[in-house]
């Protein structure tokens, strides 16, 4: 293995392997820290339910899946969140980064959650969702961590020991040896993680060049863009077609979302323009209803082998009620549970394909299922690739982030997969 990577959810480690897999690396991602080897693979992405969990636990999850993959002989590490920065000013990247950086014994190291194919830009350590400011978007109202900041340096400097500087875009459009002498400068002036501004593809693969001897890494995974051509140039890694073949799986499909995600709310009401769909009542199910065997029964009355979706998408307004009804924590984990168990009983029913829509889903969901590690595919959209189970009779899965994919997701995906 080449490069090690910890992702702080489902759907991240997904995105972040899909560009490693596009960049020609044979990527595997795992659900949790694995129990043994993984075979021919270049990168491994170690997807952990991190992000929103007590801060000792994500540390502690996150240091285990560092040391096994340096067990494995990484020479570069990568710790990755969501390039909306999702993180509460309590919240978990900055004791995350600050326990990698101890382990790895290094005083310096960057952050960069730009994506810019997906409308994620940093411009003066401010961090924008297309044209408006990360604190004006709709992460203002997520559910979990909202996002009402959009200065990362002030966001990460009251989550870190280290001291927190800014690398702006200036400097970042010189290209990667201006990038490399600006963190050589920020380290000996004692900054222990620098902000990366960047507004371009071209502004992520000279920062990835610029990186192709630090140990760790933080960000988004549109940094990661440059990283398979560090490690080309250094001889390390063949060049490779196939990346990202998957093998053909028959069956039906079906679409679980549970994201509130503004995108996500969108793709559900297109599919539901033209297609049916089973609406989860959250009000119902946190009062006791077997919602689970209303929704299978929905499912086993529609044509055969017609996809389906289940849904518990609300609006930020629905969302507030039902957690000031149940408590935000609790509602969560009634619908995500509920969510898994209906996607487990769609798959003995013989549905062999799933997106699923949101972080949160898709962990409860791969968990419920007993899912290890997944080989990635071809891209659906940017960030977003379809992979496959490794298993006997593996199911094929597309993991969205909630904020992701064209309105036309759903059937994008169902399309591409055929």
């Amino acid at each position: 293995m080449l490069l090690g990577c910890i992702a702080d959810d489902f759907t991240g480690g997904t995105d972040l392997a899909s560009m490693l897999a596009a960049g020609g690396m044979r990527t595997v991602q795992t659900i949790g820290v694995p129990d043994g080897t993984i075979d021919s693979a270049d990168a491994v992405v170690v997807a952990l339910k991190s992000r929103t969990s007590p801060r000792e636990q994500a540390v502690a999850e996150s240091l285990a899946a560092l040391r096994w993959l340096q067990a494995r002989g990484c020479r570069q590490f990568f710790f990755k969140y969501c390039s909306t920065f999702d993180s509460t000013p309590a919240g978990n990247i900055g004791p995350v980064a600050d326990a990698l950086m101890a382990a790895l014994e290094l005083s310096f190291t960057i952050a960069c959650p730009a994506y810019p194919e997906n409308g994620r830009t940093v411009y003066r350590g401010h961090l924008f969702v297309g044209d408006q400011l990360l604190s004006d978007s709709g992460m203002k109202d997520h559910p979990l961590t909202p996002m009402t900041d959009a200065n990362l340096v002030r966001v990460l400097q009251a989550q870190t020991r280290q001291r927190v500087g800014l690398l702006a875009h200036d400097t970042v459009a010189a290209g990667a040896a201006g990038i490399l002498d600006a963190f050589r400068a920020a380290a000996h002036a004692g900054t222990g993680i620098v902000i990366v501004d960047a507004l371009s593809t071209a502004d992520l693969r000279a920062i990835g060049t610029a990186c192709a001897e630090l140990p760790l890494l933080t960000g988004g995974s549109g940094v990661a863009i440059g990283l398979p051509d560090n490690f080309r140039r250094s001889g390390e890694l063949p060049d490779r077609a196939a990346a990202a073949a998957l093998p053909h799986i028959d069956g039906a499909a079906a679409i679980i979302a549970g994201s509130c995600s503004v995108a996500t709310n969108a793709q559900v009401a297109r599919w539901l323009e033209t297609r049916p769909g089973f609406r989860v009542d959250v009000h119902r199910l946190l009062a006791g209803a077997d919602i689970v065997s209303e929704a299978l029964d929905w499912q086993s009355r529609q044509p055969r082998r017609d996809p389906v979706l289940v849904y518990a998408t609300s609006t930020a307004e629905e969302v507030r009620a039902v957690q000031a009804e149940a408590g935000a924590e609790h509602a969560g984990q009634q619908i995500e549970t509920a969510l898994a168990e209906i996607t487990a009983g769609l798959a003995r029913s013989g549905t062999r394909k799933f997106v699923i829509a949101g972080g949160e889903t898709s962990g409860a969901v791969v968990k419920r299922l007993g899912i290890r590690a997944l080989r990635i595919g071809p891209a659906i959209d940017p960030g977003v690739p379809w992979t496959c189970s490794v298993a006997a009779q593996p199911l094929a899965l597309a993991l969205k982030s909630g904020n992701f994919g064209s309105v036309d997701f759903f059937e994008k995906a169902l399309t591409k997969l055929q």
